[in-house]
């Protein structure tokens, strides 16, 4: 299979044209880890139809593809992609989707209607506010001394609404810390039970033309840029462990450079297929899968 070239990231100043929705939900983002792949819970900050903020429970490098499984409330089936890693800082991460489709677009904007999401302002007023200091402070005529006056009333209020506003947002912020705090143990239950299914040993070895047949999502790699400047193609070849769900459990290259292998296993990671059942049992196998890049 070939693998197209991709439109590199901008990494610049924030050149947003879509509304960011706040929204608290359960996200899930799996990275390889020595060719295993790894999954790391969070909780998101916003969402957008470029990407999503979150903070999550483990460190991510720049730049970094990382799969996204992104739970949006009250939605059952979860959004699935893969993003970049744009920026990380402590436990906050901006992820930008790379591999998002038009009806997963369609699907935010319908959330957003639906659940009447709040778009996060990123719009800063300066001049406004310097206008108003200005007509509120005293005029002082060019004979007249300058002298010092007690605040006035309209003053006063303004500080008392700061007050207030700073008041309600620690507030806000504390309940969404317990509310975070409160869904970790759900996902760390989740990531032992996936780590669980990763150790089980394959029951049997499948040849690959059978394991095609049972293939039923696909997933095509990215080109790197990095192999396109350097001219690199061919074929590699990977042996897998499925599960018994169809989930590539495990996976490992057995030829070609390493920056067409990271980026065959980016993409395998996301394959799905029907499970192999022994007497009528679904079970955990082992087959080969090839995948071609060509510039």
């Amino acid at each position: 299979m070939a693998a197209g070239a991709q439109t590199e990231g901008w990494s610049g100043p924030s050149r947003r044209r879509v509304p960011r929705f706040l929204v608290q939900a359960q996200v899930d983002l799996t990275v390889l880890r020595s060719g295993v792949p790894d999954t790391v819970p969070g909780r998101s900050v916003n969402v957008c139809e470029r990407g999503v903020a979150a903070i999550i429970a483990g460190e991510l490098v720049t730049g970094e593809s990382v799969g996204v499984e992104l739970h949006l409330p009250p939605r059952g089936e979860p959004l699935r992609t893969r993003a970049l890693v744009r920026y990380q800082d402590k436990l906050r991460c901006g992820l930008e989707f790379v591999a998002l489709s038009a009806e997963q677009r369609a699907s935010i904007r319908d959330w957003a209607k639906e659940a009447r999401a709040i778009a996060e302002d990123t719009s800063v007023s300066v001049a406004p506010n310097l206008a108003e200091q200005r007509e509120n402070e005293p005029r002082k005529s060019s004979d007249s001394r300058i002298s010092a006056k007690p605040p006035s009333r309209a003053k006063r209020k303004r500080r008392e609404w700061w007050w207030l506003v700073g008041l309600l947002a620690l507030l806000g912020a504390a309940i969404c810390w317990w509310r975070w705090n409160r869904g970790w143990e759900d996902l760390e239950f989740g990531l032992r039970s996936a780590q669980a299914d990763t150790v089980e040993k394959p029951r049997a070895q499948v040849a690959a033309e059978v394991m095609e047949k049972l293939l039923v999502h696909r997933v095509e790699p990215v080109y790197p840029a990095e192999a396109r400047k350097e001219r690199l193609e061919g074929t590699i070849a990977l042996d897998i462990v499925v599960g018994r769900d169809g989930d590539v459990l495990r996976m490992h290259a057995l030829n070609g450079p390493d920056v067409l292998a990271r980026a065959a296993m980016d993409a395998l990671r996301w394959w799905k297929f029907e499970p192999y059942r022994i007497n009528g049992e679904p079970a955990v196998v082992e087959t080969t899968v090839a995948v071609e890049f060509k510039r």
